[in-house]
């Protein structure tokens, strides 16, 4: 049986973009192949990010920034915006069913000391999380149908 792929785009795939996917292959388990890509990647993955996603039990150390580009020859069935620009620059992917907009701040933008700047990406991923497990059980509630 294939997976469907559940692609989530963001401008740099530094950030949102991760902590999405994250949440959301936690949420789905192994029946989805679930990734993020940028329209313009940034080169790594917010340390921040890593951060207060293994605050709640989620290892995302070993995601890297990669360019959607590289899923245009792949089967995607739903992609996912996190951000406008990437929402503006999206591409139809072959053999896409689906298409959602959710956009968030980006937490890359935060100042001041560290645990300021931690504070923003946890409300962010709090955010995301609350949306995306919302979407993951409506998609498995969908499968067992």
């Amino acid at each position: 049986m294939n997976r469907p792929t559940i692609l989530i785009l963001c401008t740099g795939n530094s950030c949102r973009s991760h902590l999405a996917e994250g949440l959301l292959r936690a949420a789905l388990g192994d029946g989805y192949v679930v990734a993020s890509a940028g329209s313009k990647p940034a080169g790594y993955v917010h340390p921040l990010g890593v951060k207060a996603m293994a605050e709640i039990g989620i290892d995302i150390s070993g995601h890297h920034s990669k360019h959607m580009d590289e899923f245009l020859s792949q089967e995607v069935e739903t992609v996912i915006t996190v951000c406008g620009n990437a929402d503006q620059a999206c591409p139809m992917f072959p053999g896409q069913l689906n298409r959602h907009h959710w956009g968030f701040d980006d937490p890359a933008h935060a100042t001041g000391t560290e645990e300021e700047q931690m504070a923003v990406f946890r409300r962010v991923r709090d955010e995301i999380r609350r949306v995306f497990e919302a979407y993951a059980a409506g998609r498995l509630d969908e499968a067992k149908r």
